[in-house]
C-alpha cells in the first residue's frame, strides 16, 4: 500500500478523504456514492475547494463520479490558436466564488458551469477556438449528470441549471449601451438569483491581465447599478400608499392644502429608501412629524 501519510494531518481541511482513500485502496464497492457526495460537498464548502476536487482527481475518483470534468481538461493547440484548459480554470473559479459566498449549490454550478465546451469546442480557420452555447449544452447535462449522483432536490437542481445556462449572460450585457429592456428579461429568468449569477461572472475571470480583469469587474459594478435602478423604478410604480390624502387630514386636523401633496413624496420617498416600513402606523407617526414642523413653518412664513 502507498504512504498516504500526507492526507492524515488532523489539520487538514482534506481530513475527510481518508476514509475514501482507505476504500479506494482496498474495495472501492463497500463505499456509497451517497458517502462519497456527502464528503465532497464538505469539500465544496471548503474556503479553498480545489485543493480537495485536485485531490479526488489525482487518486482517480474524480473520473468515477464527474467525468465531465475530466473531458474539459486538457489545451489543445491548431498553428497559432490554443483554448485554456477548461478543468484548471474551473478550480480557480470555485476558488474564486468561495470569496462571495458559501452556498452549496452555487459552488456546484460553479464547478459544472463550462461542462458543455466539451461537446461544443470547435476550430474555426482564422478565428481560434470556440465553444458556441456551450452554457445551454451543460445545462441540459445537469439532470442527469445528479440523477446518477443521486441527488433529488429538484429545487436545487433547477437553480443549478438556471445558473449555468445564463452563466455568460451579464458578459453580452455589460456594455454602456445596454437597454433596460434586455436587462428585465434577465432579472425575469433569474428572480431572486441574480446576484448568485454576478458572483459567478465575477469569479469566472481568472485572466492574469491586471489591467484586463480591472476593466471587466468595473462593468460588471456598473451593470449592478443598472440592475439597482430597473428594481427601484420597478417598485416605484409597484408602490401603493399606506395613508390616503383623507388619512392625512384627519392626522394634521387641516384642510386640503398643497401640503398634503408635499408630505406624500417625503412619505413614499422614506419608504422607498426604508427609512420606515410601509405600515399604517409607522408612516401616520412619520406624517404627525412632518406634518407638525411642516405647519408651523408655514405659520411663521404667513406672519
Amino acid at each position: 500500500m502507498k504512504d498516504r501519510s500526507k492526507f492524515y494531518n488532523s489539520e487538514d481541511p482534506l481530513k475527510s478523504l481518508r476514509e475514501i482513500i482507505f476504500y479506494i485502496e482496498n474495495n472501492f464497492k463497500i463505499l456509497s456514492i451517497e458517502r462519497i457526495i456527502y464528503e465532497f460537498n464538505k469539500i465544496l464548502l471548503d474556503k479553498n475547494p480545489s485543493k480537495g476536487i485536485f485531490l479526488y482527481y489525482k487518486i482517480g475518483l474524480l473520473k468515477i463520479i464527474l467525468p465531465e470534468l475530466i473531458n474539459i481538461k486538457g489545451i489543445k493547440k491548431i498553428h497559432f490558436f490554443k483554448h485554456k484548459d477548461n478543468f484548471y480554470h474551473t478550480l480557480k473559479v470555485v476558488d474564486n466564488i468561495s470569496n462571495y459566498s458559501n452556498n452549496l449549490w452555487l459552488k456546484w454550478a460553479a464547478l459544472l458551469h463550462d461542462i458543455g465546451k466539451y461537446l461544443t469546442k470547435k476550430y474555426r480557420s482564422n478565428i481560434g477556438w470556440t465553444f458556441y452555447s456551450h452554457e445551454l449544452i451543460g445545462a441540459k447535462m445537469i439532470d442527469s449528470i445528479f440523477k446518477r449522483l443521486k441527488f433529488h432536490k429538484k429545487k436545487n437542481i433547477k437553480y443549478i441549471k438556471n445558473i449555468i445556462k445564463y452563466s455568460s449572460r451579464p458578459r453580452t450585457l455589460i456594455s454602456y449601451f445596454t437597454t433596460d429592456s434586455s436587462i428585465k428579461k434577465l432579472l425575469v429568468n433569474m428572480g431572486n438569483s441574480i446576484e448568485d449569477l454576478i458572483f459567478l461572472c465575477k469569479s469566472d475571470i481568472t485572466t492574469k491581465n491586471f489591467l484586463k480583469k480591472k476593466q471587466f469587474q468595473q462593468k460588471l459594478d456598473f451593470f449592478k447599478k443598472k440592475i439597482k435602478k430597473i428594481e427601484e423604478k420597478k417598485n416605484k410604480k409597484k408602490f401603493v400608499f399606506p395613508l390616503s390624502g383623507d388619512n392625512i387630514m384627519n392626522i394634521l386636523n387641516i384642510n386640503s392644502c398643497k401640503e398634503i401633496g408635499i408630505l406624500k413624496k417625503l412619505l413614499k420617498k422614506a419608504i422607498i429608501k426604508g427609512i420606515i416600513p410601509n405600515d399604517f402606523n409607522k408612516a401616520s407617526l412619520f406624517i404627525k412629524k412632518k406634518g407638525k414642523s411642516m405647519l408651523k413653518l408655514k405659520k411663521k412664513e404667513n406672519k
